[in-house]
């Protein structure tokens, strides 16, 4: 006999998860809940989530309500009775009338190693603060938001180069692998879980326009690691130049400077290079000022023929 899942999710992140769990016949997702459609680009084309489009694709019913709570959608996967809850990045809180409806557990794949990083941004905090490594947990989803206890849980180093895109693709491969290895054992009732220390949480709440911001009195790897972990979306900016500029991707420098953050230590028709915090350097490879296309640094140069070297601040409040 098939076990029944209701599987909740909206990114692409969620996209190999719900795959897996259709391509094994002893699993039955008999529904979907994604967000609702929204509109996307500068045509505000109105689109489908990445888990809606792989649902209808293989006729599985999808439900989207704006709001979870108490709504009809709610009460429809209630009278389903599954035998599991899966969620994936799905963007709501799960009521516990909701939770309490699953035969056998409601349970959350999460891309960090709990109980470090709960929230929405878990991916981007992992980058952003400089981690070595982070990973999947696969918990029992409480109504406390990512606070349930752990079942499983397996880390993954963050590699020198790789930003939150690389990492969700990674992530998400992680935690199918992962989820198929725990589901036997959760659903012959042999699975074990370990609750999280309270005292170890570390929260990562969506990231702010405020939080896009690149402080350029950072070191030279700080800004590197917020490049990386903003990237390819919402990404990092700064002022350059008296423009509000984003930023895809900067080198950290060997060399030290005694010059003030901000300010050219060296440039050339193919490079340009900043003094950032305690003397760190670093030269920016691509980036996009305002009110135009992004572009390599040897581009943006040919039109900033007014920068010069010699300590002139190009980068500030």
């Amino acid at each position: 006999m098939s076990t029944s899942i209701v599987f909740m999710g909206t990114p692409e992140f969620a996209v190999p998860i719900l795959q897996s769990l259709i391509d094994h016949p002893e699993y039955d997702v008999q529904a979907v809940l994604t967000q609702p459609d929204h509109r996307v680009g500068r045509k505000h084309v109105l689109t489908a989530s990445p888990v809606k489009q792989l649902a209808v694709a293989n006729n599985i019913k999808v439900l989207q309500p704006a709001k979870l709570s108490k709504s009809p959608e709610m009460q429809e996967i209630i009278d389903l009775h599954p035998d599991l809850l899966i969620t994936a990045a799905y963007g709501q809180f799960l009521p516990t009338k909701l939770l309490e409806a699953a035969q056998i557990a409601a349970i959350n794949v999460h891309g960090s190693l709990l109980p470090k990083y709960r929230g929405g941004a878990p991916v981007q905090y992992s980058i952003i603060n400089g981690d070595p490594e982070t990973g999947i947990s696969i918990m029992y989803m409480v109504k406390k938001m990512d606070a349930g206890d752990v079942i499983a849980q397996r880390a993954i180093p963050i590699e020198k180069d790789d930003d939150n895109g690389t990492m969700f693709k990674k992530l998400s491969l992680l935690g199918r692998d992962l989820l198929l290895e725990t589901l036997p054992d959760l659903i012959n009732g042999t699975a074990t879980a370990t609750p999280q220390d309270e005292s170890q949480v570390v929260f990562s709440p969506n990231i702010s326009t405020a939080q896009e911001r690149i402080d350029y009195r950072m070191t030279a790897q700080e800004i590197d690691d917020k490049v990386r972990g903003l990237r390819p979306a919402p990404l990092g900016n700064m002022v350059i130049d008296g423009l509000r500029t984003k930023i895809y991707d900067v080198t950290p420098l060997e060399e030290q400077t005694n010059l003030a953050p901000g300010q050219v230590v060296r440039i050339s028709k193919h490079q340009l290079v900043l003094a950032a915090g305690q003397g760190t350097t670093y030269q920016i490879n691509r980036l996009k000022p305002a009110g135009k296309q992004a572009m390599d640094i040897t581009a943006y140069l040919n039109g900033h023929q007014d920068l010069h070297e010699g300590g002139q601040a190009v980068t500030d409040d």
